[in-house]
């Protein structure tokens, strides 16, 4: 019996030595690990291939994504000189050119028209018409929008209005230019009083072939131009709005030859490896988040059966290692990303803002995710334990400083709104006040504001002071004082 219950001992004090060799292995830096068991760190290597390969890979879709943006960005500054009349190159404020007589309205509408029927004689680009299935060319589609009854008489201060909207619309085919003046000269007849807008709308198609200095295929392009003549305030200053919306698709007829069909083949190939790489790190850190699990439920269990304990929860959380997590998601998004990537190299997909979103967010986890081992060193570790010592204190002190910044946004908009075009609109009011939070553009906002009203010019300069007072002063002191204090205490550690 006394030997039974020696071999009993043995074997608790075998399974503690073990689980003391685990807990003590899993807590160890890739190096440590290496020395002490000779394991080689797969995860390690695999995270330096991953950050080198989908850094790679953001780098090359971003040049490509530049081409098309700057494609974009060129085709709407050339759409507006063909369009618009006396257009300086510059909008003004939001809208691109005003016109102030009724004279001006008609020739500005007119030579609309007259540009959009010798369009394909006008553009050095390859963009022209758009055509439907059948071949035919889509006519230009003009709309004007008014009140459906309406009197006004400024000088006896008298008016009759009937505020329902009616919407009559022409077509205009680019072949029958002056045909389409004549038979509806009854449309260009405009009572400006009950005008509230015009809008003119038509297709063009597009192809761009400066990808095809980089070596991909072109994209064919499908531009819904917008021209609004708006006349909504009134006031004798009509706003013309000259707006894209670019769509990218595949073309139904191409033939390229060259290096750019095989340099698309080559780039499928290396996101083809991008996805295997990203499978097999968030494979590796799947498994060490289920042997983490399995090594907490044996050091559970010990506790309970020789204790009598529990694991409190910040020794539970030690296990659960949220830098693996973050290592799954962002091996997720960049599968993601790059079958958007493929498929857009491919042809068959045109989402590049998407597939941005999905590469970039990617790349941003993946770098993060080196501080992880940077973080066994303990000179590199400063950031992180900073970090988590000041992030609760931080919190709680941000969300009663969000109060006050609230109430400052919604002030600034009702009040200086009309008065301060920093002031227009809510985000642009956010925008503007953490500017001033951080010491930027702090005279223009003063010198900008327009001072016809001195009530309201005397509350500026005491809501910019104010604001500006306590939350450099005071907030941003008090923030940057928690953060100090947190580093202080984990230097003396």
């Amino acid at each position: 019996a006394k030997m039974t219950q020696n071999s009993v001992m043995t074997q608790d004090v075998i399974k503690e030595e073990n689980l003391r060799d685990d807990l003590r292995y899993y807590f160890m830096s890739p190096c440590e690990k290496y020395r002490a068991r000779r394991h080689i760190p797969w995860k390690l290597g695999v995270q330096i291939l991953k950050i080198i390969m989908i850094t790679t890979q953001l780098i090359l879709f971003g040049l490509n994504n530049q081409l098309v943006v700057s494609y974009k960005e060129e085709n709407m500054m050339a759409l507006k000189n063909l369009f618009l009349k006396d257009y300086s190159g510059v909008d003004e404020d939001d809208y691109s050119v005003a016109v102030y007589t009724q004279q001006a309205v008609h020739d500005s509408l007119f030579y609309v028209l007259d540009q959009y029927s010798q369009f394909g004689r006008l553009s050095v680009g390859p963009i022209s018409y758009a055509e439907d299935e059948d071949g035919k060319l889509l006519p230009l589609t003009l709309c004007k929008e008014y009140y459906k009854r309406g009197s006004v008489e400024p000088s006896n201060e008298a008016y009759d209005i009937d505020a329902q909207l009616e919407t009559v619309c022409v077509t205009h085919d680019p072949n029958t230019t002056n045909q389409q003046k004549t038979q509806n000269s009854s449309f260009f007849d405009l009572d400006f009083y009950r005008l509230v807008d015009i809008k003119i709308t038509f297709q063009l198609r597009g192809i761009n072939l400066q990808t095809v200095r980089s070596r991909e295929l072109p994209d064919c392009y499908a531009f819904f131009v917008t021209i609004t003549f708006d006349n909504q305030c009134h006031s004798g200053k009509v706003k013309i709005f000259l707006d894209i919306d670019a769509q990218s698709c595949a073309c139904r007829n191409w033939k390229i030859s060259g290096t750019a069909q095989k340099n698309t083949h080559y780039l499928l190939v290396f996101d083809v490896f991008v996805i295997v790489v990203c499978l097999t790190s968030a494979v590796l850190c799947t498994r060490s988040i289920v042997l983490a699990v399995r090594l907490l439920q044996r050091f559970s269990r010990f506790l309970h059966e020789n204790y009598n304990r529990k694991v409190c929860e910040d020794d539970q959380s030690e296990f659960l290692n949220g830098w693996y997590l973050l290592v799954i998601i962002s091996d997720l998004l960049a599968i993601i990303g790059s079958i958007l990537k493929m498929e857009i190299q491919a042809k068959s997909l045109t989402s590049y803002d998407v597939c941005s979103i999905f590469l970039g967010t990617s790349t941003l986890m993946v770098w993060v995710g080196v501080i992880r081992y940077l973080g066994y060193f303990q000179k590199y570790n400063v950031l992180i334990l900073t970090m988590k010592a000041a992030f609760p204190k931080v919190l709680r002190f941000c969300c009663c400083a969000g109060m006050i910044y609230l109430g400052y946004t919604f002030c600034g908009w009702i009040v200086l709104g009309p008065y301060h075009e920093k002031f227009e609109g809510l985000s642009r009011v956010a925008e503007c006040l953490f500017s001033l939070l951080n010491g930027d553009d702090m005279f223009t906002t003063f010198a900008q504001l327009k001072d016809k009203n001195i009530l309201v010019w005397l509350f500026s300069r005491a809501y910019l002071y104010s604001f500006i007072s306590l939350f450099i002063y005071m907030v941003l002191s008090l923030f940057i004082a928690l953060i100090t204090d947190a580093y202080e205490t984990i230097k003396v550690l």
